[in-house]
């Protein structure tokens, strides 16, 4: 339906017919009605400004957005002690997965009960949310300001939860340190595990081509799968510590293992060598200890029976350990048959010892003889020998004192003596020439340990 607009009045139109004036109000209505239907639903919100809220005055709008700007920075503040907190919680694991010490159980005590203020805080700022709505259309200007009073309450307690909990993260720098040290050594150990262990199965592979068995290496290799199963199951679930203890524990035995391996051909060819070397040393050693009887004929006759009583025994003895060497070595090269090494290379040494043992009762008896000869012939030059020795230690113990120290005197003294009475020993009609030898080497020795006290203690004062 549509009005019919007023008409303009003519001036030359008598006032009788002008039609009535009507009102701004009546006029307004009219044009309303000559308006579509839409056009009229829109013009409320023209004529509110364009909003739908409802206007309470400049107060009201200016504390609905400083309470706004309170929501937003505790929203901020919230945000910032969340991601804080996430970051934080990412640590704390790290350390728990690598430490166990009282230390790190201290660290992750404090981050929960760190954790119980941050709840309680984000309670208190999710509530304050809660409780006031900015957007309503009646928000009061009291209600905006006590809004932005929680508000801002709520931020603040954020904004010192977060300060202890970056003061807190501050502490754990050196369990952090050692954690993360750990967290980047554990790849690469367990890395060299493996390769370790491929390292030594490509060995062994190489040596049984060779036609050596090795089956004591295989059966250390073996025992070591169990340990690969772990390492493979990650340290989720053994812990990292025991992970990377087992990584390089895997990786040393394994290196040994490798080690063993390439080594086995060598060493299979070093015992072959000792083999032969120590049949041809018994060889020789039964050929000497048949020489040994001979010598012991000319002591028995020419010097007394003090100087070679001890020798004896020698020519029955020597044959015997010659005997055990050559059963030694008999076991050995079955042994080496069988490739068990390590039994043969335990045999080797026994007949070794056995047969340098033979070598000093062989040599000594020949040894004896000659020392005997050297003394009996010229005496003087054992007994001058012997005087330097005590005549050197002497001045060394005077030196830079006008009296000595007893302690090196007195034993000094009794060397003089003993050697003394030695030399007595030889104005006899058969002198025992092997007592004064004995004797003169006794106090040679005597008189070493002195000089070698002496430079000790004097060394350790200029040392101060």
């Amino acid at each position: 339906m549509t009005a019919t607009p007023p008409q303009p009045e003519s001036p030359s139109m008598p006032r009788a017919h002008r039609p009535p004036q009507v009102s701004a109000a009546v006029r307004d209505a009219l044009t309303l009605m000559s308006l579509p239907l839409v056009a009229v639903l829109a013009l409320p919100a023209a004529f509110a400004g364009g909003g739908t809220r409802r206007w309470f005055g400049g107060r009201a709008e200016s504390q609905r957005a400083e309470a706004q700007a309170a929501k937003d920075a505790a929203a901020a503040a919230f945000y910032e002690l969340d991601t804080a907190q996430r970051d934080l919680r990412i640590s704390i694991e790290t350390i728990a997965a690598v430490d166990d010490s009282p230390a790190a159980r201290r660290a992750a005590a404090d981050f929960e009960a760190l954790g119980h203020r941050i709840d309680e805080a984000s309670h208190r700022y999710i509530n304050a949310v809660d409780a006031h709505d900015l957007d309503r259309d009646d928000l009061e200007a009291s209600a905006a300001s006590h809004a932005r009073t929680e508000l801002t309450r709520a931020k603040d307690e954020l904004g010192r939860v977060k300060q202890d909990l970056d003061r807190f993260a501050d502490g754990l720098g050196p369990l952090l340190g050692k954690a993360e040290t750990q967290l980047a050594r554990l790849a690469p150990a367990v890395e060299r595990a493996r390769q370790s262990l491929l390292a030594a199965s490509n060995a062994l592979d190489t040596v049984r081509g060779s036609g050596l068995r090795a089956d004591d290496l295989a059966a250390r290799l073996a025992a070591l799968a169990p340990e690969l199963t772990k390492l493979n199951q990650g340290a989720g679930q053994h812990g990292v510590p025991q992970t990377l203890e087992r990584a390089e524990r895997v990786a040393r035995e394994a290196e040994a293992i490798r080690a063993e391996a390439e080594r086995l051909p060598e060493r299979a060819a070093e015992i072959d060598h000792r083999l032969v070397s120590l049949r041809t040393r018994a060889q020789a050693l039964t050929t000497r200890a048949g020489q040994v009887e001979p010598v012991l004929s000319e002591l028995r006759r020419r010097f007394t029976l003090a100087c070679w009583q001890d020798l004896q025994h020698v020519p029955g003895q020597a044959a015997e350990t010659v005997r055990q060497a050559e059963l030694k070595l008999t076991e050995a090269q079955a042994a080496r048959d069988a490739q068990r090494w390590p039994d043969a290379t335990a045999l080797l040494s026994t007949a070794r010892a056995l047969l340098n043992s033979t070598d000093e009762a062989v040599s000594a008896a020949g040894d004896r003889l000659q020392r005997l000869n050297a003394v009996q012939k010229d005496p003087q030059q054992e007994i001058d020998r012997t005087r330097f020795a005590i005549r050197d230690a002497q001045r060394l113990a005077m030196a830079g004192r006008h009296t000595p120290d007893p302690r090196h005197a007195r034993p000094l003294d009794d060397s003089v003596g003993r050697l003394e009475r030695a030399i007595a020993t030889l104005d006899g009609r058969h002198p025992d020439y092997w007592h004064f030898l004995t004797e003169t080497e006794a106090v040679r020795q005597t008189v070493a340990r002195v000089v070698a006290q002496i430079r000790e203690e004097r060394g350790g004062a200029a040392g101060h």
